[in-house]
């Protein structure tokens, strides 16, 4: 407890009021054993700053980034293909300098970027509101399903089988201390089993609806947003935000609250960070939403101004009033996603999403008549689906990569059942050439033509 400033007899008054005798057991109660340390930290002796770059060069030459290799990676994070301007534009010392708008009157251009930034949420979701983002998609949904627990003070939330687990792990989080009950779905071929939600929503405040989720499927979205409406629940969608340029948005097709990861809009994949949650909501939402909101107003000459108008975090409103405890918004990266919304513009980005989908569709079909291999479930998906091989995926995707490929994540490492199974994604960066390849090299790792 070094470096903070309370006494003894502070600590000892905080111990008591929360029951536990020592700050040991504090800590013994919040951090699981296996990953405390009960010896000294192994560190070797000092070196010069020298040394020092030439180690961290040899780390840093491990990683190989995405662009090196084909990409078809995918999961919550995508290759999508980023413009040039972007990266001027946001590395103009206006916008990479500036933080948070604390003092509002002084900070416009932020506030004008932020205000744009929701203008387009809105638009792409179909929702009435939206918020000056998250830190990402996953935060996103698990501030969602804390709005819709605290409309509804029914403190249930079903999740499905095809949520993305890391979005479910953040969701267990933030659920577990507010002692929110959480159900899961098991799902039918991959997708939500309707007969199953209809009955696990009873008593439910939230439903979570993944669209395409985390399979790449395309769920029936409208029938399970009736479901959960009859059943007296509000609606969570999470949306890979690229193809709400030709899917129906998630306002037109019952949800309440609207989330979405922003990578995909600008945003390198950068090792898994820093991204760009997506917050929407329908009106009647709008002030029991987390985070900031920026409207635009008239001053007093009659000229158009930006005003923080919903601040919702305990820093601005009395603490027990606040509904998130978000510190900032990612401006930054928020910025990046307007950019490239307004350089593809809706012509550009429905492209996009024509083209990943077709080039996904077309290298599944390649892909699923190599001896051995087929797609995990029937019906349609959007640009990612599953494969499954005839042999460990972990294994194949290791040789793969040795021949240049990211083929994607294998899946059991969050489902145990799917030993055999990749992940495969597509964007619009992958060209005729590039599927191919991956068909040909994928056709001889399978048959043990291909040797190390």
């Amino acid at each position: 407890m070094d470096y903070i400033s309370h006494s003894d007899a502070d600590r000892s008054v905080m111990l008591e009021a929360i029951g536990l005798p020592s700050v040991e057991e504090l800590v013994n109660r919040v951090i699981p054993e296996q990953y405390r340390l009960d010896s000294a930290l192994k560190l070797p002796e000092g070196a010069s700053e020298c040394a020092l770059v030439e180690e961290f060069k040899l780390f840093a030459g491990d990683n190989v980034p995405a662009g090196e290799k084909l990409c078809f990676l995918g999961g919550g994070a995508y290759d999508h293909y980023i413009p040039a301007a972007i990266e001027h534009i946001i590395s103009r010392s206006e916008f990479c300098t500036a933080y948070t708008p604390y003092q509002a009157e002084v900070s416009q251009g932020t506030l004008q970027t932020i205000y744009e930034f929701q203008t387009m949420v809105c638009r792409l979701t179909g929702m009435e509101a939206s918020n000056a983002s998250h830190y990402d998609g996953a935060s996103a949904l698990a501030e969602g399903v804390l709005l819709a627990v605290r409309k509804t003070r029914r403190k249930v939330v079903v999740l499905p089988a095809g949520l993305n687990p890391d979005y479910r792990r953040v969701v267990e989080t933030y659920c577990a201390p507010t002692g929110i009950d959480i159900r899961r779905l098991d799902g039918q071929d991959g997708r939500i089993d309707l007969n199953e939600l209809e009955e696990q929503c009873r008593g439910a405040g939230a439903v979570v609806v993944q669209h395409p989720n985390f399979y790449g499927l395309i769920e029936p979205v409208r029938k399970a947003a009736r479901v959960a409406h009859d059943a007296g629940a509000l609606v969570v969608s999470s949306t890979y935000p690229t193809t709400l340029s030709l899917l129906e948005p998630p306002g037109e097709w019952g949800a309440d609250i609207a989330t979405a990861e922003g990578q995909p809009f600008g945003v390198p994949l950068s090792l898994g960070g820093p991204y760009v949650g997506l917050f929407a909501v329908r009106k009647e939402l709008v002030r029991m939403m987390p985070g900031r909101l920026v409207a635009r107003t008239k001053d007093t000459k009659g000229q158009d101004g930006y005003v923080l108008t919903l601040q919702t975090r305990e820093q601005h409103i009395r603490r027990e009033k606040a509904t998130s405890n978000i510190c900032t918004n990612q401006a930054l990266v928020a910025l990046s996603a307007l950019v490239y919304l307004s350089l593809m513009g809706g012509d550009g980005l429905r492209r996009a999403a024509l083209n990943s989908y077709r080039g996904a569709h077309y290298l599944a079909g390649r892909l699923s008549g190599i001896p051995g291999c087929r797609l995990r479930w029937n019906g349609g998906f959007w640009s990612e689906f599953v494969l499954e091989l005839p042999g460990p995926a972990a294994e194949i995707r290791n040789r793969l990569l040795e021949h240049g490929i990211f083929a994607g994540p294998e899946l059991s490492r969050w489902e145990p059942g799917l030993d055999n199974c990749l992940l495969v994604a597509v964007t619009e960066r992958r060209t005729r050439d590039d599927l191919d390849r991956f068909y040909s090299v994928l056709n001889q790792v399978v048959s043990g033509a291909l040797t190390h």
